[in-house]
């Protein structure tokens, strides 16, 4: 009996860890676009499921052409000199505003890198027309009265001032020669969210109807880092709820369509957001669009904001805003304080978020102690085994008790060697006169499956993981430790295949759980027993994929179960 229940222990904890390699794959291969030199960028147009209005849709403004026809694919720095610009320049954001359309679509993250190398080159999480896969936001008018000229992808604006700074907002202006005069100031705080003020001024002599709108516009499917572990794809609260899209989800030519007053949308990656928050206090019809040109993806999210009229002499606005960067959890919590409904949830903590999100918050708070989330890795983990130090002392109690009657139960077996059902009886009534439970061993490992999963789902997407160094060779707690046996972890010149990235990390967590299985009862059956010597290697082998945080936090748990599992069973002499 309690070598079964053991058994089943062990496949439950080997099929959560399985589970976590294949059903949570973490990297899957890119998936590969064709070369574009630009981007289809439609504005919402004034009618169908989008539609704010029943009017007409004028084909000069309701449906904008795109960007530069495609052509050869340049690099960013050829793209960026093809057009006037403004510079951005935050103490977070480095970039420019192309000045033809008046698009935000080169912006790079000052405090990020592509590798832990501090001198590696900037995120880059903007890129304009012209480039691989072009990414950009635009901000305009759709017109709902016929023949109005109204700004689209190719208006060259005019610009007052710049740099852009959170001090010195830019004003950029166009005339449309029609009597109308569009204004629009571009504002940022010290963060990642732009303010996007629009204004119409008419010295017509009639009144015109516009509607504002605001798009992302993204070509080229993503390279998906997560798969079902964390959303990677279009994303949005709106309609009262949060809507998630996979790229794989949204059929070509068959947009999403919502009905939301406020709330946000736009596209999720794994560190990163781009989010369009129109007015929180305005209906708006918001979709979400796949469109295969030239066998090139592009995707758009985009709002059509209610219907503004400008009297003949007088002058209309609209603003929005616009977020574009990490999704780091103290920031969007502040943006959901501050209006923006469960803008929070753009980082996925999943199912368990009651759980997820307070471990995350609790390792913050001891990193600001200690200054290193490793460290602040361990301090959680003794936080949880004291939390449940009396169960699990109740099961190494049993465990010690189940160890001391190992001679009886095996005396049993050579008793009855031939009947099963005679050994089960005679063992259980060992138990109860002893008072010892076969299945309290099993707790130790089941308790610490929800901290486990947790704090993998920590590690794994949030952005204050990345790249957070531990001591000596972790310089990333949220990659595999990235020594390896093969080449006596560094001391030989050549890298070792993946099958073999075994590195420190993982086997001294095999070795801490070898010493733990030494401290247990041991199976009597000679068959089951080699299987049990196998464990840790096996758990090693599986472990060295996973980020080397959660590997120090197994082998931390391990050695302190050791401690305390190996003082009980002293004091019971079965040590």
């Amino acid at each position: 009996m309690e070598q079964r229940n053991l058994l089943i222990a062990i496949v439950l904890s080997v099929g959560i860890l399985i589970a976590f390699q294949f059903a949570f794959e973490r990297m899957r291969p890119p998936q590969p676009s064709a070369p574009s030199g630009g981007t289809a960028v439609t504005a919402p147009a004034t009618t169908g499921p989008a539609s704010q209005s029943a009017a007409p849709s004028p084909a000069t403004s309701a449906n904008p052409p795109g960007a530069a026809p495609a052509h050869a694919v340049e690099t960013r720095e050829v793209a960026l000199e093809e057009q006037p610009r403004v510079k951005i320049a935050t103490p977070r954001l480095h970039g420019s505003i192309d000045l033809s359309g008046a698009r935000l679509d080169d912006l790079t993250l000052a405090n990020y890198h592509e590798t832990v190398d501090p001198k590696s080159p900037e995120v880059e999480l903007l890129s304009p027309p012209g480039t691989q896969d072009p990414y950009l936001a635009e901000f305009g008018w759709v017109a709902a009265t016929p023949e109005v000229k109204v700004p689209g992808p190719q208006t060259r604006w005019s610009a007052s001032g710049g740099p852009l700074t959170p001090t010195s907002p830019v004003t950029l202006t166009w005339d449309n020669g029609q009597g109308l005069v569009f204004t629009r100031v571009i504002s940022v705080d010290p963060n990642y969210m732009f303010t996007v003020r629009d204004s119409v001024r008419n010295t017509g002599q009639s009144p015109v109807k516009l509607l504002p709108y605001g798009l992302i516009s993204r070509t080229g499917t993503p390279h998906v880092a997560g798969y079902y572990i964390l959303h990677e794809g279009l994303i949005g609260y709106l309609g009262g709820s949060l809507q998630e899209v996979k790229y794989s989800s949204l059929n070509p030519g068959t947009p999403l369509d919502y009905s939301s007053e406020g709330g946000w949308l736009g596209f999720t990656d794994k560190y990163w957001l781009t989010s369009l928050i129109p007015p929180q206090n305005e209906a708006i019809k918001a979709r979400f669009t796949h469109t295969v040109d030239g066998g090139v993806d592009r995707y758009q999210a985009d709002y059509l904001g209610p219907e503004v009229t400008v009297p003949a002499d007088g002058t209309a606005e609209s603003s929005a805003r616009f977020f574009a960067g990490a999704k780091e959890v103290n920031l969007l919590d502040a943006y959901k304080d501050s209006g923006i409904p469960l803008f929070d949830r753009a980082i996925d903590f999943g199912w368990f978020y009651f759980l997820t999100k307070p471990i995350f918050l609790i390792l913050q708070f001891f990193y600001k102690l200690l200054g290193n989330f490793g460290l602040a890795i361990l301090l959680l983990t003794l936080c949880v085994k004291l939390l449940f130090f009396p169960l699990a002392n109740k099961s190494y109690n049993a465990m010690s008790k189940m160890k001391l009657l190992q001679p009886e139960i095996q005396k049993l077996r050579e008793r009855f060697p031939d009947d099963k059902a005679r050994q089960q009886q005679e063992m259980m009534a060992l138990y109860k006169r002893v008072g010892a439970n076969p299945l309290a061993g099993c707790l130790p490992i089941v308790i610490q499956i929800p901290v486990f999963f947790s704090l993998y789902k920590v590690l794994f997407v949030t952005i204050e993981m990345r790249h957070a160094p531990f001591f000596g060779w972790i310089h990333d707690l949220s990659a595999p430790d990235p020594t390896s046996f093969a080449n006596l972890f560094g001391l030989l010149p050549f890298t070792p295949p993946a099958i073999l990235m075994i590195g420190a990390w993982p086997l001294i967590m095999g070795l801490t759980m070898f010493l733990q299985q030494k401290l247990n009862p041991q199976p009597v059956d000679p068959v089951q027993a080699r299987m049990f010597m196998l464990l840790p290697i096996v758990f090693t082998y599986m472990l060295a994929a996973f980020p080397a945080g959660l590997v120090i936090y197994w082998a931390w748990n391990n050695l302190l179960s050791i401690a305390q599992q190996w003082t009980i069973m002293h004091r019971a002499g079965a040590a």
